[in-house]
């Protein structure tokens, strides 16, 4: 199993940029893939970003692309989500996950471990 603790959620004005970070621990070696979703109330989880583990490709989803960018460090076993030009309608639990899967899979099944999510609000 692997554990992973997402950071750096907050409250920011529409246009302006915040960081997520996703640090993993444990049974990393057996992860492949690691992503981003988000679930706003009352909504599906929503695929945002993926990356492979050794950061040789990534993925995004259709309301992410162009504006955030997903990328890994492998020395702290962490991956980041930075977040640009947001809007009101990124606001939404932001989740990390990993995957043991060697594709960029865009949906939830195919994750196996997820964070407990931080909040991230965008205010007009």
């Amino acid at each position: 199993q692997v554990q992973l603790v997402e950071s750096g959620g907050g409250l920011v004005q529409a246009g302006g940029s915040l960081r997520l970070s996703c640090a993993a621990s444990g049974r990393t070696f057996s992860t492949n893939v690691m992503g981003w979703f988000r679930q706003a109330p009352g909504k599906e989880r929503e695929f945002v970003a993926a990356i492979n583990w050794s950061g040789g490709g990534t993925t995004y989803g259709d309301s992410s692309r162009g504006r955030f960018t997903i990328s890994v460090d492998n020395a702290k076993s962490t991956i980041y989500l930075q977040m640009n030009v947001l809007k009101p309608d990124d606001t939404a639990v932001y989740y990390c996950a990993a995957s043991p899967w060697r594709i960029l899979f865009t949906t939830p099944e195919k994750y196996d471990d997820w964070g407990q999510g931080t909040q991230v609000t965008v205010s007009l």
